[in-house]
């Protein structure tokens, strides 16, 4: 299967924080996003509020002129943010009425998030899912209990 180096190289920074635990939903550092930008919060002011799908006049005039971040653009950058959260199960835009998942940062919550994001990224790039790259996430314990079952 041929992939974009922008999906490589978002999978990669998502398979390692996975595995290093510095993936966590609510820190715009540490989120999907923040992560395929390497840790840095640029994105975040695309949009007035985590988990919009609503460019803000910065996000606009950077998505106007063809700018990205590793490839992605502005909107794209959003769309894959609200894709994690909802996968999590956040509801989003984030607020402090929403629902949020009992344990953000557990594993099971973020393979779910990391599941929806790596088809999300394979539409953006038109590439079929024939690929179950769901296997490159899964934890030991996931592992153990494939074997026993």
């Amino acid at each position: 299967m041929n992939t974009s180096q922008r999906l490589e190289n978002a999978l990669s920074k998502l398979y390692n924080a996975f595995h290093n635990n510095t993936l966590n939903p609510e820190c715009c550092l540490q989120c999907a996003v923040g992560n395929i930008c390497d840790n840095k919060d640029s994105w975040k002011h695309f949009s007035d509020v985590h988990g919009s799908l609503e460019l803000n006049y910065v996000g606009l005039v950077h998505q106007r002129l063809g700018r990205s971040v590793n490839g992605y653009t502005p909107q794209q950058l959003l769309e894959i943010e609200a894709t994690f959260l909802k996968g999590c199960g956040f509801s989003v835009p984030l607020n402090r009425k929403g629902t949020k998942p009992k344990n953000p940062t557990s594993k099971e919550t973020l393979f779910k998030g990391l599941c929806a994001v790596v088809e999300y990224l394979c539409v953006l790039d038109n590439i079929e899912i024939v690929m179950d790259y769901t296997k490159l996430f899964e934890t030991e314990d996931q592992l153990k209990m494939s074997f026993t079952s």
